[in-house]
């Protein structure tokens, strides 16, 4: 991961000084470094993280081997919903992956220099006074701290939050689970298909308790697990191609 040694913080200013300058990186990668962190983000390449570190820069590498790792470590895998979303989606969707990697690493820090009550009262305070990475990829920066500032729109946001909550269960659960079979068949052929149906990456069998998703192109089902997607990914994808598939539009 970091090649780099870095000075460990142990002060409430030495752990913000280490988030902001990793939240500065990670910025970079995805705005002025954008075409960069794309480019490195290959589909074709093994499980990668992307990395801010505390001297303002960043990368894109595989995770750390040991066990358990020195820092949190970030979302594994961001390489593989590339080429399976627009990009724009999928910048948010690491955007919002690194806003929570990094309060994990800054937590981390106060938890292992053994930080008090007010001590981490006071460092939420620092890193909530900056825009997240979400904000700032997005352009909401500043509309979100006009929202923060207003208390009296809590109960109206809250239940826009609800809202949108119960949306995205609607829309998981559609992907969650193969398709319906035609309605001339009977109940009993509808049950035996559907146990019988398999995923087309380990070739288990179908599980309700498990998430599924097809692929929109061979329109084959996977085991979310199989594929890396997971149901908060799965939200933001448009349309979904398993990993053959784009790996096949990929070739020339």
């Amino acid at each position: 991961m970091e090649g780099i040694t870095h000075p460990i913080p142990r002060t409430v200013e030495e752990v913000f000084s280490d988030f902001r300058g990793r939240r500065a990186g990670l910025i970079k990668a995805l705005t002025n470094d954008m075409v960069k962190f794309y480019q490195t983000c290959d589909p074709e390449k093994e499980n990668l993280c992307l990395y801010g570190l505390p001297n303002e820069t960043w990368e894109v590498n595989l995770p750390v081997e040991e066990v358990p790792p020195e820092l949190p470590e970030p979302a594994l895998g961001i390489n593989f919903a590339r080429d399976g979303m627009q990009e724009k989606d999928w910048v948010s969707l690491v955007a919002v992956h690194s806003d929570s990697w990094l309060l994990s690493v800054a937590f981390y820090f106060g938890a292992r220099f053994g930080f008090g009550k007010n001590e981490r009262k006071r460092l939420f305070q620092m890193i909530n006074e900056l825009p997240t990475i979400f904000e700032v990829v997005t352009g909401n920066a500043k509309q979100s701290k006009d929202l923060s500032a207003n208390n009296n729109n809590s109960k109206s946001k809250s239940s826009g939050i609800k809202s949108r909550q119960s949306e995205s269960l609607t829309k998981v659960s559609k992907m969650s689970s193969p398709p319906p079979k035609e309605d001339d068949e009977s109940e009993d052929e509808e049950e035996d298909d559907e146990q019988g149906a398999v995923c087309g990456a380990c070739g288990d069998s179908y599980g309700t308790d498990e998430f599924w998703i097809c692929c929109d192109a061979c329109e084959k089902w996977f085991h979310g697990k199989c594929v890396k997607i997971t149901p908060a990914k799965a939200e933001h994808i448009k349309q979904y191609k398993c990993p053959s598939c784009s790996n096949k539009r990929a070739r020339p």
